[in-house]
């Protein structure tokens, strides 16, 4: 896999707060105007999720990409996103809580962070989730579920080199309970049992280089909505 060669490096101070899911209130007319995103960065606590080859631990891979996503909407674009987490810390939220906070901010979109890992150390490259079954009843955001899928998956090809396993269809919570609601999706950012992949997350650059195509990628389906 041919990875990206560089990326800035950007300097950044967050404020490690986690919000209370009880004390956000959200305004009917803020909602209407703006253009919110929540990232779901997956395990935290306990949950320690995929463990990679070199010992990288899927809760906190997936925490930094999440981080670096809202320092670069911030660097380069000035918060045109209204970017929140359903964790900022290693904390374990339930699946539950995750979906009630998108349900309190009603965003634009959902996007849940993960690892992948498979018993076959060769598998490699991304997989984009959407929520099944597929009908459009069920389902009034599948068509852009699916285009937003697509989106992130192919930047991340293009951009990074990574492997393409395609947009793929699943029952997982997290889409479940957003479907309704948003355009939801979940990626898989690659194979931690995989030693070249678990490698390249490891790195700053490799977590700079997925948040910076993460980013850019929810922009431009934005500016084509």
């Amino acid at each position: 896999m041919t990875m990206m060669k560089s990326y800035t490096t950007f300097l950044f101070l967050l404020l490690l707060i986690q919000l209370p899911i009880w004390n956000i209130k959200i305004h009917a007319q803020e909602k209407a105007q703006t253009i919110r995103v929540i990232l779901d960065p997956g395990h935290g606590g306990v949950d320690s999720g995929a463990v990679g080859t070199n010992g990288i631990l899927e809760k906190e891979m997936v925490l930094q990409v999440a981080k670096k996503v809202v320092q670069l909407n911030r660097e380069l674009h000035g918060n045109t996103l209204e970017i929140y987490l359903t964790r900022y810390n290693d904390t374990l939220i339930s699946l539950g809580d995750r979906t009630r906070l998108a349900k309190l901010l009603v965003p634009k979109l959902y996007v849940s962070l993960h690892g992948n890992h498979a018993p076959n150390p060769k598998a490699q490259g991304l997989e984009v989730f959407v929520w099944r079954p597929f009908q459009s009843a069920q389902n009034p955001y599948a068509k852009a579920s699916e285009s937003v899928a697509r989106s992130v998956v192919l930047k991340l090809r293009d951009k990074l080199g990574f492997k393409d396993r395609g947009v793929k269809q699943a029952n997982f919570q997290v889409l479940r309970d957003t479907r309704a609601l948003c355009p939801s999706i979940l990626l898989e950012m690659g194979f931690l049992s995989n030693s070249e992949e678990s490698g390249y997350l490891k790195t700053k650059k490799g977590r700079t280089g997925l948040a910076l195509a993460i980013l850019e990628s929810i922009h431009e389906y934005f500016d084509h909505d």
